[in-house]
């Protein structure tokens, strides 16, 4: 069992930033690939972002890509959403999830995930 908990969440105005954290307990947490997802009220949860278990290869949905980057600490389990340039489509909750192998970009494909925290930004 793994346990994730985000934070970092909260309002901010386009344009600025905000930096996701997802700590990790349980297993050995470089063990696991994680993903950030989000769901806006009323939408589908959706990829924002992967990470390797190592750190050394990232993906990112083309919504974010160039605004957000993705990396992890795995001394210190967790890992990280910097996210800039913040649009008013970015408001939704954000999840970080955590899979054994590889990344991937499905919400199937993960088998642990946290309670979520909200990101609302403000035109």
């Amino acid at each position: 069992q793994v346990q994730l908990v985000e934070s970092g969440g909260g309002l901010v105005q386009a344009g600025g930033s905000l930096r996701l954290s997802c700590a990790a307990s349980g297993r050995t947490f470089s063990n696991y690939a994680v993903g950030w997802f989000r769901q806006a009220p009323g939408k589908e949860r959706e990829f924002v972002a992967a990470i390797s278990r190592s750190g050394s290869s990232t993906y990112y949905a083309d919504s974010v890509k160039g605004r957000f980057t993705i990396s992890r600490d795995n001394a210190k389990n967790t890992v990280y959403l910097q996210m800039n340039s913040l649009k008013p489509e970015d408001t939704a909750v954000y999840y970080c999830a955590a899979r054994g192998g590889m990344y991937g970009y499905d919400v199937r494909q993960y088998d642990y995930w946290g309670q979520g925290t909200q990101v609302t930004v403000s035109s």
